[in-house]
């Protein structure tokens, strides 16, 4: 009795991770982001207005514009 080698050797199992690793990965992905944003406004609020001015912002956009819910004015959709 001969052995092929498909026999021998078997496939490798990947295991995907379980729903609790992927609910604590959330969790920590989320925040991060979290302090993420809130470092990247406590920078922009410490320049002046002509600095941000100079980036295409005023005051009140700070917040809008580091969580993404502003574009480029010279950009146009695709």
């Amino acid at each position: 009795m001969s052995a092929t080698l498909s026999t021998i050797i078997r496939p490798a199992v990947t295991k995907r991770p379980g729903g609790f690793f992927r609910l604590f990965s959330a969790c920590l992905h989320g925040i991060a982001r979290y302090f993420v944003c809130r470092a990247a406004i406590a920078c922009l609020r410490e320049l002046d207005d002509r600095a941000l001015r100079d980036i295409g912002l005023v005051r009140s956009q700070i917040e809008a514009a580091v969580h993404g819910f502003m574009t480029a004015p010279d950009r146009g959709r695709v």
